[in-house]
């Protein structure tokens, strides 16, 4: 049974929360505060984390950074409130793989756990049919380990970032645009936050070519995205 575990310190949000997601058929805790979402997520090893960023002892972004650093599998969705476009943009960056703005609705959030998942399980997928090491100038990807090397030496990359690189390695010598990279990469399309894609375009670069400035392998083709090529 796929496993959600909700982190919410509202407790009748979290039980709603919870009793709705139990009908749709998955199995269900709830977390309290920061620091039991924590040790729940690292210990239950849940599909899925529905995390508040306003927690009491330990905040929702403290969280994720803490998670991310110690397992990258977990499928993340953020709960922010309306407005905080930062928020959003910085808990992107951080690791989640998707947000829902407070107050929502129960059938939109249904639905985001649905397409996260779904997308969670093509790319468990995919990473079983790209087993082998990939490789690009100096570069080594290890899709099942999650580990890039450059030169010999790892490179550590956020998970946004290792996921974008291995979706254009999958289509290596294809030009990809923006909002193809936003809607396979984080699920979703939003004209606000498309600059998420060449922010971490730029830290891909920044970490993987000889010159960021004058990218050789990973590049921008005018007018439509980004190619990587050997």
């Amino acid at each position: 049974m796929t496993r959600v575990l909700v982190a919410e310190d509202d407790p009748d949000l979290a039980l709603g929360l919870k009793n709705n997601l139990e009908i749709e058929g998955y199995e269900v805790r709830v977390a309290r505060d920061g620091d039991e979402a924590l040790a729940s997520a690292l210990q239950w090893r849940p599909d899925l984390l529905i995390l508040d960023l306003v927690m009491p002892k330990l905040d929702g972004m403290r969280v994720l950074r803490s998670l991310r650093e110690r397992d990258r599998r977990i499928a993340v969705l953020v709960l922010t409130a309306r407005g905080e476009e930062a928020d959003k943009v910085r808990g992107l960056k951080l690791g989640a793989d998707d947000y829902v703005t407070k107050p929502f609705g129960l059938l939109e959030l249904l639905a985001r756990v649905e397409s996260l998942l779904r997308r969670t399980r093509a790319t468990t997928s995919a990473v079983t049919a790209d087993a082998a090491t990939m490789r690009f100038g100096d570069v080594e990807v290890d899709p099942v380990a999650r580990r890039v090397r450059k030169a010999g030496i790892e490179v550590a990359l956020r998970p946004k970032e290792y996921d974008l690189l291995l979706e254009l390695l999958r289509h290596r010598g294809e030009a990809r645009s923006r909002l193809d990279l936003m809607q396979t990469v984080w699920g979703y399309s939003s004209a606000v936050i498309t600059r998420t894609v060449d922010t971490h375009m730029f830290e891909l670069r920044r970490k993987l070519e000889a010159d960021a400035a004058r990218p050789r392998h990973i590049t921008t083709v005018r007018g439509i995205g980004y190619r990587l090529d050997d």
